[in-house]
Formats: C-alpha cells, sequence, structure tokens
C-alpha cells in the first residue's frame, strides 16, 4: 500500500470513528413542546360512562381519532363506553419525536378530561398497541387512578427514544427518566436495513438492563389483557407479553389478567378487536 493510501485509510478510520463516537455520545435537547397532549374526547348519550383512553403506536399522530380506526372507535361508544384519544408525539401541536414523553403530563390531561359529568371517573381503561402498549403499561402501573389495561403488540421493558441517536428514555415520570433497554452498535446495520425485530431481539439480549427497564406490572390496579401476534415481524411481542405474565405470576397478582396469542402479525390485535369487546364486557360491563 502506498503511503498515499495509508494516509486516506488513516483519515477515513478517523473520520468513521469519531463520527460514532458522535452517535452513541450526543444527547438531543430536551423536546420542545415536552407535556403537550393533543387529545379529543368522544362521548355517548349515557351517564356514568366509562372511559377508554386510548393510544396509538411508534408511528405517532393520533390513532383514535383518525378514519381508519373510527369503526373500532365507535364500537366502544356504542357499549357505553367514551373515549378519549391521545396523541403524544407528532401530532396536533405536540412534540416531534417519541423522546422523554411525560407520563405525568399525560396523566394529568386524561385527569381533568375525567371531570366531565357524564364519565365515571372511577373507571378508567387504558387501551395501547406497540409503543402504546409499552405507554400504558408504565401508566398504569405508576399511577393508581386506572383501573383497567389493554396492551396489542406490547413489550415489557421500556425501549429507548425513537430518534437518531437513540439515546435517551421514551418516558419521564417526575421529571426523571425511565429505565431503557439501550440500543448497541450492532442494531445500527438492521435498523438501517429496516429490521426493527432484529434490532429489538438484540437489544433483549443485554439481560441486566433488560431487568433495569422492565416495566412494574405488578403495580396495576385492575385487570389486564394482553393481545399479540405469533408472527409479529416489529418487535418479539408473543415472548415479551409471556414475560409479562411471568412477573403477574411471580407477584401473585391479584386481578385477572390474560394473554391471547393470535394468528398473524403485528397488526393481528387489532384485527381480533372483539376479544377486546369481550374483555370490556365481562370486566368493566358498563351500566
Amino acid at each position: 500500500m502506498s503511503k498515499k493510501a495509508k494516509i486516506t485509510s488513516i483519515l477515513v478510520t478517523g473520520v468513521l470513528f469519531f463520527s460514532f463516537t458522535y452517535i452513541f455520545t450526543y444527547v438531543p435537547p430536551f423536546p420542545k413542546k415536552h407535556g403537550i397532549v393533543d387529545a379529543k374526547l368522544y362521548l355517548g348519550e349515557a351517564e356514568n360512562q366509562p372511559l377508554i383512553v386510548a393510544f396509538g403506536g411508534g408511528g405517532g399522530e393520533n390513532d383514535w381519532k383518525r378514519t381508519y380506526l373510527k369503526a373500532k372507535r365507535d364500537s366502544l361508544i356504542k357499549m357505553g363506553f367514551a373515549v378519549l384519544a391521545i396523541g403524544y408525539f407528532r401530532s396536533n401541536g405536540t412534540q416531534k419525536h417519541l423522546d422523554r414523553i411525560s407520563l405525568d403530563a399525560i396523566r394529568d390531561t386524561i385527569l381533568s378530561i375525567a371531570q366531565n359529568p357524564k364519565i365515571d371517573k372511577s373507571r378508567i381503561i387504558l387501551l395501547g398497541g406497540s409503543r402504546g402498549g409499552e405507554l400504558v403499561l408504565n401508566l398504569a402501573s405508576k399511577y393508581d387512578d386506572f383501573k383497567g389495561v389493554i396492551a396489542m403488540s406490547t413489550s415489557n421493558v421500556s425501549f429507548p427514544a425513537i430518534t437518531w441517536s437513540a439515546n435517551t428514555s421514551s418516558w419521564t415520570y417526575k421529571n426523571q427518566e425511565l429505565p431503557y433497554v439501550p440500543a448497541p452498535f450492532k442494531t445500527i446495520f438492521p435498523a438501517i436495513k429496516g429490521d426493527l425485530y432484529t434490532a429489538h431481539a438484540m437489544m433483549l439480549e443485554n439481560k441486566e438492563a433488560v431487568k433495569k427497564a422492565e416495566i412494574e406490572v405488578e403495580n396495576i390496579k385492575g385487570a389486564i389483557l394482553i393481545l399479540s401476534g405469533k408472527n409479529d415481524d416489529q418487535w418479539p411481542a408473543p415472548e415479551m407479553s409471556d414475560q409479562i405474565i411471568k412477573r403477574l405470576q411471580h407477584h401473585n397478582f391479584k386481578y385477572p389478567y390474560f394473554h391471547i396469542k393470535l394468528d398473524g402479525g403485528h397488526n393481528a390485535p387489532i384485527e381480533n378487536f372483539n376479544l377486546v369487546h369481550d374483555f370490556l364486557e365481562k370486566h368493566f360491563k358498563t351500566k
């Protein structure tokens, strides 16, 4: 190799080294519009309506006020529930990224809206899918205000923020970041290819981090329904959901809890929404 080629190789190696070092040490600025929540309430005609608070996943926006979920939202209202659709990033004035989302701000928003005289604020049920499932489990494990959880295609741990550096938590509680499973360097390559399943599986190899980031589901004060697709291609939802059940069993959880594995992928739970109806009818029957 010529002297010029050696110098070029050293320079390229140095640039790559410092670039990757910067990526993994750079901490994004605290999110602008932190704590702003996009909330839309849908009420039926009845009095004392239990409230279902519905969250979307890692794509952002406010899924439960969008047209494609209108039929499912309407089906809940027909059953006698009020529905509160919440967007927590990339939605109507909220922050841009799923990064250090304030659990306190979400809870405060829910409780404020639950003061509506048509709502039975003693029966608030959280519903979320994918990263929204991770969110509702964290919310219900931190606050006693919520009496039921429906988590679809969920995780049993908190994952990092969806930012290009992925080195902050997705959630904050009392102004502190929740522990999360970090993304090691090797996850860059499957992530670039769009192979999110492999990237998440690699993160979960860090057993010490998994233990610290595991959601304390045993603190939830009500019935829990977990739905997962057996062939989820986004992350290992069935296996992570099994870990939720094991933790509940270990702590002798006193409320009803279920994990139903469905044929299909990441969207299988929403495609089998009748199971949500059945769960609500059995454990949160409207008056």
